[in-house]
């Protein structure tokens, strides 16, 4: 890795107070980054052209890595999927247009899984990403981050705008949103489960039939990631985030009950939403074209997210 390159980088951070993007700033920093500055929505609404407008005005930046999202499980893109679909809309088109007119040297667009039609040959290839919808219940989310693909390419094509494209996979790790109403499935899995623990209860209820599977990428290792593409890749094409290693919600949720120590019943839900049948990434481009493999196992990674939960939220319950 570079230090040369990132001493001359001055970096807009947009969601870098949040989980995925507190790592992304730590890397960045120990890198040496010339700076990085750290947007705030109490400072900039970014969903608001002017605000966008002048954070390029108050800020002299090279490079932008956008992370900024509406997020939230199934339940909350079930609720509020107008809402996530203009916010995140908002915020990535007027964002890389203000960066496109202020000079920004690079772009980088954080995507999501949620773009990838929701019948997609499993390992899920960067190719497959516009043959077919996406998974009906968090549609709107991933449309809205999809369209950053679209413009990036657009931009690039009409004014040589460098806007690169990453897909993370569902992550995970301390520092998690563990909140009921909007968390997704891993925390919201160690909560119950050490919930269920703490209070001596004999079930816990999961959501679906427990048949999905999915692939999850450890925080620190996608933050590795999204650092490596931003020195190395400048390219127009899509390229995925992820571990490669797949696992059913079953299986998961038994691992998790290992972990946190519950023994009880686990009683699924099948009335309830499973999502996408099936999640797991062809990881080979981001190899080949930036050198990014993941590195943290999936039990280590779950092991250290529930201990960060133990010490954090428990204690001070």
């Amino acid at each position: 890795m570079s230090s040369d390159f990132w001493a001359d980088q001055s970096v807009i951070v947009t969601g870098g107070a949040g989980f995925l993007g507190s790592y992304v700033v730590e890397k960045l920093r120990e890198r040496g980054a010339g700076s990085v500055f750290v947007v705030r929505s109490k400072d900039y609404d970014l969903r608001r052209e002017e605000a966008v407008r002048r954070l390029f005005a108050e800020v002299k930046a090279t490079m932008v890595i956008h992370m900024a999202a509406v997020v939230g499980g199934i339940g909350a893109n079930r609720a509020h999927p107008g809402q996530f679909f203009y916010d995140n809309l908002m915020m990535g088109a007027s964002l890389m247009e203000q960066a496109r007119q202020a000079g920004i040297a690079k772009f980088v667009a954080i995507g999501t899984i949620c773009a990838y039609p929701k019948f997609t040959p499993i390992p899920f290839r960067e190719a497959d990403l516009w043959n077919g919808y996406p998974e009906e219940t968090n549609a709107p989310y991933g449309l809205a981050k999809k369209m950053l693909l679209v413009q990036g390419q657009a931009y690039r094509q009409e004014y040589g705008f460098n806007s690169i494209y990453l897909l993370p996979v569902n992550l995970y790790g301390p520092g998690d949103n563990f909140d009921p109403a909007s968390s997704h499935v891993i925390p919201a899995l160690i909560k119950k489960c050490l919930d269920a623990v703490q209070q001596g209860s004999p079930a816990i209820e999961v959501w679906g039939d427990g048949s999905p599977t999915r692939e999850f990428l450890y925080v620190r290792d996608a933050a590795e990631g999204i650092v490596l593409a931003a020195e190395r890749y400048n390219g127009g094409e899509p390229v995925n985030l992820g571990s490669g290693y797949e696992i059913s919600i079953r299986d998961l949720v038994a691992l998790i009950a290992e972990l946190t120590g519950f023994k009880g019943e686990i009683r699924y839900d099948p009335t309830k939403p499973n999502g996408q049948p099936r999640r797991q990434l062809d990881v080979s481009r981001a190899r080949d074209w930036f050198g990014f493999q993941a590195t943290t196992s999936f039990r280590d990674g779950l092991r250290e997210t529930i201990e960060w939960y133990r010490a954090r939220v428990l204690a001070e319950s």
